[in-house]
């Protein structure tokens, strides 16, 4: 029995209403979930270049690196002379209600240069444009590794609020359902006896009175 159903014709209404709701709600929570799952899948699998990427390109950077310091020694005050990076720039968009970053940096066709060539190696160069390719691939890694983050801990709570409905919810409205239904019936069929008993009585009185006039 469902605790607290009472079969009225009104009850019977609403939960019919609110298991077709719940329904509805179910399947827009699972549509939710199917789309940020692709989302994250896609964006798992562009994590997975960019870090190939990251690998690939720090070893030749380092490898310059190496090279440049053999021929040039530490080269301190080059380094000092490369400015901070202050052009990232953060904003979000929204997939399914959740907020997804977006992180930019100034794009540049070739990195500026801040240091003399005239007493530098063509090492330092490559290491700095390379370096400068692991600081943009870097943003982009770190915008994809936080929206996989946020998809990932979205998907589980979209997850756990399809299971309620699914498990708990549907299966309640359900039984509400079926329970004041079939009380509902019942009534109706004692309804319907009982009418007939009184029929059959009133047929029974004025075949009686036929007979005795």
């Amino acid at each position: 029995m469902a605790v607290g159903a009472v079969p009225t014709k009104g009850n019977l209404i609403a939960y019919k209403k609110s298991l077709t709701l719940a329904k509805t709600g179910y399947e827009l929570l699972d549509k939710k979930r199917n789309i940020l799952v692709r989302e994250m899948m896609t964006l798992i699998d562009r994590a997975s270049e960019i870090q190939t990427r990251i690998d690939v390109t720090y070893s030749k950077a380092y490898l310059a690196l190496q090279k440049a310091n053999i021929a040039m020694g530490f080269i301190d005050d080059i380094a000092k002379s490369v400015p901070e990076e202050d052009s990232l720039k953060l904003s979000y968009r929204s997939v399914m209600g959740v907020e997804i970053p977006i992180v930019t940096l100034d794009k540049e066709e070739q990195p500026e240069l801040f240091y003399g060539l005239q007493m530098t190696s063509p090492a330092i160069d490559e290491a700095y444009a390379c370096f400068s390719e692991v600081k943009r691939l870097t943003a982009d890694l770190a915008e994809v590794e936080n929206s996989v983050y946020r998809l990932a801990d979205a998907i589980k709570k979209t997850q756990k609020r399809a299971n309620a409905l699914k498990n708990i919810m549907i299966p309640r409205f359900e039984e509400s359902v079926k329970f004041v239904s079939d009380a509902l019936e019942e009534k109706d069929r004692e309804e319907f006896s009982r009418l007939k008993v009184i029929k059959a009585q009133k047929a029974s009185k004025s075949k009686k009175k036929e007979d005795n006039s």
